[in-house]
Order: C-alpha cells, then sequence, then structure tokens
C-alpha cells in the first residue's frame, strides 16, 4: 500500500472517529461537516476531498464499523476451528469478541443499535447489507454446528444468528451503561450461560 492511501485511511478513521462520538453525542441532523473537521483536527474541505456529504461518511462509516465488527467475529470463529475446537465454543468465542469490540467502540455500538430501528434514513439499505454480513458469520457456524450434529437440527439458523447478535450488542450496552462496575468476563460468563442452555437450572 503506497503512503497516500495509507495516509487516506489513516485521514478517514480519524473523520470516522469524529463523526461517530459526536453524532452519539447530539445526533446525526444536530452534527455539521464544521464540527466533524474540527473535531478530526483537518480542515473542513479535506471531509469533502473524502467524502461527497455528510450522509455519505456516515454510510461509510456505518460500513466501516460494522465490517470491523463482522472481522472480529470471523477471527473468533477461525481461531477456534484451527486449534479444532466445536462449534460451540466457536460460538462462545465470538459473544466475546462481540464483548470485545463493543468495549472498544461503544459509541460506534450505541449508533448502530439507534440506526437500525429508523426507517426513514438514506442509508437504510447500506445498513441492511452490512448487518448481514455479521449476522452471516453467525449463521455460518450455525449451520456447520448443525451438520455435525453439534447443535439441535430444529434450530431456525436465521433467526438464532440474529438473536445471538441482538444478545450481544443489547447486552453490552447495558453492562456500558448501567453495570460497569462488571468485568468482561462476569459479562462474558453470564452470556455463555444463555447460548449452553443453563438458564433453566436443568
Amino acid at each position: 500500500m503506497n503512503s497516500s492511501s495509507t495516509r487516506r485511511q489513516a485521514t478517514r478513521a480519524k473523520l470516522y472517529e469524529a463523526a461517530v462520538t459526536l453524532i452519539a453525542e447530539q445526533g446525526f441532523s444536530a452534527t455539521t461537516v464544521d464540527e466533524i473537521a474540527e473535531r478530526a483536527g483537518v480542515a473542513k474541505g479535506t471531509v469533502y476531498y473524502n467524502f461527497k456529504s455528510k450522509t455519505e461518511l456516515f454510510e461509510e462509516l456505518l460500513r466501516y464499523g460494522v465490517g470491523l465488527l463482522t472481522a472480529s467475529l470471523q477471527e473468533a470463529a477461525d481461531e477456534t476451528e484451527a486449534r479444532g475446537g466445536t462449534k460451540v465454543e466457536a460460538l462462545d468465542g465470538m459473544i466475546r469478541a462481540g464483548l470485545l469490540f463493543i468495549d472498544r467502540y461503544p459509541a460506534f455500538t450505541q449508533l448502530y443499535v439507534a440506526e437500525l430501528w429508523r426507517t426513514n434514513r438514506a442509508w437504510q439499505s447500506t445498513l441492511m447489507v452490512v448487518r448481514q454480513q455479521a449476522v452471516a458469520v453467525v449463521e455460518t457456524v450455525l449451520r456447520e454446528g448443525v451438520e455435525r450434529g453439534e447443535l439441535s437440527a430444529e434450530i431456525d439458523i436465521p433467526l438464532t444468528a440474529a438473536a445471538l447478535v441482538g444478545m450481544v450488542l443489547v447486552a453490552a450496552l447495558d453492562w456500558q451503561a448501567f453495570q460497569r462496575e462488571r468485568s468482561i468476563d462476569d459479562v462474558h460468563a453470564a452470556l455463555s450461560r444463555l447460548l449452553h442452555g443453563r438458564v433453566s437450572g436443568s
């Protein structure tokens, strides 16, 4: 990768960071390009050099953020596979990877979850595409678990994958907002029990 594209990537990362924090603080409409540039420490023209508009910046931010989440879920699945672990262990590793991601990018996660439920946004279709990429990683592991006989053939794979991703996102946001005294191990252990079906006491 040449130095100009590396520099451009670094600038974009700075702009994403600034935009996500500002938008999480004050909403999309209230956030201006001037403020994003100022928070990122760049000239306003730099924003328009990298993105045609604030909407495009936000759309790319969603792609970038969910891309990082998807990559970390995939990495957890691959690591488990490499050491010969089960598919349930892979799902457990993905839960932890999701929690680590959210711990690192709380403002992005908050924004992403909020945007999932809005219907009139210009980036709705982008959001659906990137959401599906993250969920698809989990679907693949579930499908392989069913094929290997580790998981029940009766599970609804698309819904179970969406439920697992949703569980991690919402539980982690709750942890960030209301239960900060808990460690990541604590939160992971609680979600792991749900994954292993050890809630009923059986």
